[in-house]
């Protein structure tokens, strides 16, 4: 069983322990991020959305290849740190970042062309309300990328039931489909690459 207070700073980061669980994020994620954002297709108008950004490791490419992005994120210590980090964009009115959860997302009605997620769907308490919401706040034609370890290999490193829910692929493209979206992919660099992402359009 992984230790239960790295399971819970993973879904909720927190104080010092949250720093260094975002730190540790960061760097092992690094790859997955990294083709994760290579899948929004980023152009210069693009308002983004990243929910969960945690470390915030993918906020500079995002912020440096769009006009406008937004993180949201139900950890405070999150929030505010990424509040600090990135002062002079948020003064500039390029960024902002809040406080919420994905099932009740703190934004307008379509709102943004792209939305990005990495490693969050354990966390969610339904894949469509999750994805329902996603729908909500993007405009029609936009993007969505989800990027996560499937069920198959979430499931051997024994993560507490009660914190983490395992995600099929099919699962989420699934719940995609329900609630919008249209050419929806699973994709990963390679076969032997663990992580996958989830790709969509909104109807």
């Amino acid at each position: 069983m992984a230790p239960r207070f790295i399971a819970k700073q993973l879904a909720w980061p927190a104080g010092i322990g949250g720093w260094l669980v975002r730190a540790g994020m960061n760097r092992g994620n690094a790859r997955l991020n990294s083709y994760a954002v290579d899948q929004l297709q980023l152009v210069p108008e693009d308002q983004v959305l990243e929910i969960g950004f945690g470390g915030g490791a993918a906020l500079p490419r995002l912020i440096g290849g769009a006009s406008f992005v937004c993180g949201v994120d139900r950890s405070d210590d999150v929030v505010s740190a990424a509040t600090r980090k990135f002062a002079d964009v948020v003064r500039a009115g390029r960024a902002e970042f809040h406080l919420g959860a994905v099932e009740k997302l703190p934004l307008r009605d379509g709102t943004f062309t792209k939305v990005l997620s990495v490693h969050t769907v354990y966390f969610w308490q339904s894949l469509e309300a999750g994805s329902a919401e996603l729908a909500r706040v993007l405009a029609p034609g936009g993007r969505v990328v989800l990027g996560f370890l499937p069920k198959g290999r979430m499931d051997r490193m024994n993560m507490p039931a009660d914190i983490f829910t395992p995600r099929e692929p099919d699962d989420i493209a699934a719940a995609l489909k329900a609630t919008g979206f249209s050419e929806i992919e699973v994709r990963r660099p390679n076969s032997e690459t663990a992580w996958a992402v989830a790709t969509g359009v909104r109807n």
